[in-house]
């Protein structure tokens, strides 16, 4: 007799199916594709939105090994939350609390972050590039390079800068012009630097065209044409400096006398410079009362010397009276700017040109030269002449007794020492006949 076998009944598969892990549930999907055949899809509600999302699978044993690592995530999750401190609990309130402005959960908030210190390698660097970004997204007014520095030669004039200075702004600006064809908002320190490297200046050339363009973007910034001075953080080279230039009695004679008629502002900073060798950075950081007229010495605190250390510096005689007019004075010996202060010596050196007038019998006198930093050499140069003490004269300069003698020593004779601290108010001119045997300080 023949049997049949019966074949067993399939078990029925139940969908969807649920994936537990600990006390977290990831629910699977089966569904009909468009083509016939089944596609399985994993509810994910990782991101923690209240939205879901699918992530699709091909296979059920991909979904399902999906839906495992899922379940095991969210339950390893939950654990760590249940064991956060005190501490941790406020740290992670602050952190939504500082985001709710900003509609941002703390986990975007942390992804974003985490790709930008990706890219910009810790957090120092983020936060200079936001304030990068910040400042170039400043709301400017747009203006081209070239006038900007039309508006700014405009303004010069109009202040009557001298002639002298304000061609030299001219020149170097407008061949810096020819280069920047561009609003003055967008040039770069980058593009500066490989203008003034491109252009093969000597050290002096490119630091003088560095100083116009920092002057000009100054300038550009408090106008509101760039948000930024990128001039500023271009490279400074040294300058090799020549041989040691001084002025000469009647030179600086000719120099205090404009001064005091043309330029009473700028005449007391000269003076000092000139009889005392404060640098021109000290004076500019200096107060009327680091003047002791009626003691007649001149203090350079630590925080007005260049050397952070503090000195005492003579008041000589004829220094004594070109300040005297100004014994009252309180506040800053120098009001104005830096900018200002070159500016001053610019314009007070043009100043001290004569026109010839044969009416009155006066012959033409060429301006006197601005020599850079002449002031202080002049007066190193003077006094050591006058003391013959390389000691005292260097710890009067803030420097050492070798840089004295390296540089100042049989720079002028004695007769001319004289001269020099012979010249005064009353009688500027008279100083070539000068003939007095000594001078004091």
């Amino acid at each position: 007799m023949k049997t049949t076998q019966l074949s067993k009944t399939p078990k029925t598969e139940t969908w969807p199916r649920k994936v537990r892990f600990g006390r977290e549930t990831v629910t699977v999907y089966r569904r009909s594709t468009v083509s016939g055949n089944l596609g399985y899809m994993v509810a994910n509600y990782a991101d923690g939105n209240r939205k879901r999302r699918f992530d699709s699978f091909s296979t059920e044993a991909e979904a399902i090994e999906a839906a495992n690592r899922l379940a095991k995530r969210l339950s390893e999750r939950d654990v760590l939350a249940a064991s956060m401190t005190r501490a941790q609990a406020i740290e992670y309130s602050d952190a939504v609390a500082a985001l709710n402005p900003f509609n941002l959960s703390v986990r975007a908030a942390s992804s974003v972050i985490a790709e930008c210190l990706k890219a910009v390698g810790n957090v120092s660097s983020l936060h200079e590039a936001v304030q990068f970004y910040a400042a170039r997204h400043k709301q400017i007014t747009r203006k081209p390079f070239a006038d900007v520095v039309s508006e700014l030669l405009s303004i010069k004039e109009a202040r009557r800068a001298s002639p002298q200075y304000l061609q030299d702004l001219r020149t170097r600006l407008n061949r810096a012009a020819k280069a920047f064809r561009k609003d003055i908002g967008n040039v770069t320190t980058a593009d500066i630097q490989e203008w003034l490297d491109g252009e093969k200046f000597s050290t002096q050339g490119y630091m003088d065209y560095r100083r116009v363009l920092h002057l000009l973007f100054n300038f550009a910034v408090a106008r509101g044409y760039a948000v930024d001075n990128p001039a500023q953080r271009t490279e400074r080279v040294k300058v090799k400096r020549g041989e040691t230039k001084v002025f000469t009695p009647v030179e600086i004679g000719r120099l205090l006398d404009a001064a005091r008629h043309q330029f009473p502002q700028f005449m007391p900073s000269l003076a000092i410079g000139a009889f005392a060798g404060v640098r021109s950075a000290e004076i500019e950081r200096m107060e009327w009362s680091d003047i002791h007229l009626a003691e007649k010495f001149i203090v350079v605190g630590a925080s007005r010397a260049k050397t952070a250390g503090r000195r005492v510096v003579p008041i000589a005689d004829n220094l004594a009276e070109w300040l005297a007019p100004y014994a009252e004075r309180e506040g800053k010996l120098w009001k104005g700017t830096h900018d200002a202060f070159y500016e001053a010596q610019m314009d007070l050196a043009a100043a001290t040109a004569v026109q010839a007038d044969a009416g009155k019998g006066i012959k033409a006198q060429k301006p006197v030269a601005w020599k850079s930093n002449a002031l202080r050499h002049s007066y190193a140069s003077y006094r050591f002449a006058l003391t013959n003490d390389a000691g005292r004269v260097a710890g009067e300069l803030g420097n050492s007794a070798a840089v004295v003698h390296k540089h100042y020593r049989e720079l002028v004779n004695l007769a001319d020492a004289q001269r020099w601290f012979a010249v005064k108010p009353e009688a500027p001119a008279n100083i070539v006949a000068f003939t007095a045997k000594g001078a004091s300080l």
